[in-house]
């Protein structure tokens, strides 16, 4: 897109934002222009919670839907948009609240596995009927239904902390299996997990991260625990994506291999001039994230598309979820 079109659209769209007192939030995984443009650059939950704070009638949210959801949930009285409706989370997107029996599968040399994985045509309430009792650590890139089924969230920065708040010595944790895979690696309860993944991490292999170690000696490598476990476990720092912030913010290194999705080493490099960032892979693009564009912005503001209104009955047990992740974080 040209630059006069560019700046013709962030113009239009900073007038329609300021008549209709809204704020912009775009997760960091968002094209660049689109980051450029927005009040706040984030994770999804901490772009949730800035905004329940700040006074504003309108939230257009730059993301998936799970991410706008999550925003309805904790802003239930503001005007919540997403400009791209098809912008969908295919990993939340793999677990549903009820299905059929699950399957069991083995982790082969790994000390302490997920005792399960659960495909993702089976569902929520399946797995909570054969463990009764156990508690349900419901990712924030799930569904507000997902989440409200739950019994807490948590995030790849506090999943382990979150496991061990828990009574009992079992949890089940939802849907990603190599985030469940990381917990398990890091704490004595035994994880009940399931088999869900996301499609831009879970593509990074060992040779892959053998590959940039070669192009770039000098890097260090961070990985996202959405990744592979065997992955992971040859990365040199595990992290969020704002854990990656802060880590190439206060690292005395110089030069980083970014084992996430492309769009934050657009961040990453705006906030660290001075340091390199290569990409684990090139191909680590989530169509779903590069969805919205500045064009479709304009469009929400235009037409008031697309509002995301998570129900009463199913808003209130998800924030009780949410909420109990936050009093321990």
């Amino acid at each position: 897109m040209p630059s006069s079109e560019i700046i013709q659209l962030q113009e239009q769209i900073l007038k329609l934002k300021e008549e209709k007192r809204a704020i912009i939030l775009a997760h960091n995984y968002q094209r660049e222009e689109v980051q450029d443009i927005a009040d706040f650059v984030g994770d999804s939950l901490e772009l949730s919670r800035k905004a329940a704070t700040l006074d504003c009638e309108m939230i257009v949210f730059c993301g998936v839907n799970f991410m706008a959801e999550s925003a309805s949930i904790l802003s239930p009285d503001k005007t919540v948009l997403l400009p791209e409706k098809e912008a969908l989370c295919p990993m939340a997107d793999m677990i549903h609240v009820d299905s059929p029996r699950p399957v069991r599968k083995s982790f082969p040399g790994f000390e302490n596995p997920p005792a399960f994985v659960f495909p993702p045509e089976f569902t929520l309430r399946d797995i909570k009927r054969q463990y009764p009792g156990v508690p349900v650590v419901a990712y924030v890139n799930t569904t507000a239904d997902v989440k409200a089924e739950s019994d807490i969230c948590c995030t790849s920065a506090n999943v382990v902390k979150v496991i061990e708040s828990l009574p009992g010595d079992e949890v089940i944790c939802i849907p990603d299996k190599n985030l469940s895979m990381w917990a398990a690696r890091n704490t004595k309860k035994k994880v009940i997990a399931w088999d869900g993944y996301c499609n831009v991490h879970e593509r990074v292999t060992v040779q892959d991260v053998a590959k940039a170690r070669a192009e770039h000696p000098a890097a260090v490598v961070v990985a996202h625990p959405e990744c592979r476990i065997e992955v992971l476990e040859i990365s040199d720092h595990v992290t969020s994506t704002s854990g990656m912030l802060r880590f190439a913010a206060s690292s005395s290194e110089r030069e980083f291999i970014i084992g996430t999705e492309l769009g934050l080493l657009h961040r990453l490099r705006k906030e660290n001039p001075e340091k390199a960032f290569h990409p684990l892979r090139k191909d680590m693009i989530c169509p779903n994230m590069k969805k919205t564009t500045l064009k479709s912005i304009l469009r929400a503001f235009q037409e008031n598309t697309y509002l995301i209104k998570v129900p009463q009955h199913i808003r209130v047990p998800a924030k009780r979820a949410l909420d109990r992740m936050l009093e321990i974080s």
